[in-house]
């Protein structure tokens, strides 16, 4: 199984997190569908896997949305959309879906599914269970979400583009890409930490 089980720090102990990783997904598609119909079965945060440059990126904001959720302190619906919100570096909420979320055209993809009990759901979906739901529903092939999966993934020119990172011209100066790379991922979380003060 390539689901993961994410343990994160600081994070109440009810709370559940689980990660996979898609490759080569042909039904992005039916899966944009599902969110846009509010499925409850599809209660995911959905992210365009070429949109994250490491797994601290990807961490971080899951992390500030449970954070946000603990605290009672959403501005979207759920735990799900709110990791997707998360991931950018401005207040606008539907920038964020279209630029980090599903699309048609989205062919990696990160599926993020936080559980903690509530008044509707006293007992969470298990690992098995959520396992189950996505290879019945993501046609893709599920590979280890692992830096080096999304090092081979990530379109730097959209993260640039995603957190205004174009025009750096001591970053564009940087010629060891493994630099450069970790001087983005650094930019991408000062700005994912500075929305909204």
């Amino acid at each position: 199984m390539s689901l993961e089980t994410v343990a994160l720090e600081h994070v109440p102990s009810s709370y559940r997190i689980y990660l996979a990783l898609f490759r080569n997904v042909r039904n992005s598609g039916f899966l944009h569908q599902q969110l846009l119909a509010r499925n409850t079965d599809f209660e995911y945060a959905f992210i365009d896997a070429s949109t994250i440059v490491s797994r601290l990126h990807l961490l971080s904001a899951i992390f500030k949305a449970v954070n946000s959720s603990a605290n009672g302190a959403l501005k979207t619906p759920n735990v799900h959309s709110e990791t997707v919100v998360s991931l950018s570096a401005s207040n606008n909420i539907s920038d964020a879906y279209r630029r980090f979320g599903v699309s048609p055209s989205t062919t990696d993809l990160f599926v993020v599914k936080i559980t903690f009990p509530s008044d509707s759901t006293p007992v969470p979906a298990s690992a098995d269970a959520i396992y189950k739901h996505l290879k019945d529903n993501v046609e893709g092939d599920i590979v280890p979400p692992t830096d080096e999966s999304i090092s081979s993934i990530a379109d730097v020119k959209t993260v640039r583009k995603n957190y205004k990172l174009n025009g750096l011209a001591w970053l564009d100066a940087v010629k060891d890409e493994v630099v450069k790379r970790e001087e983005i991922e650094k930019l991408v979380l000062s700005g994912m930490a500075l929305r909204g003060l």
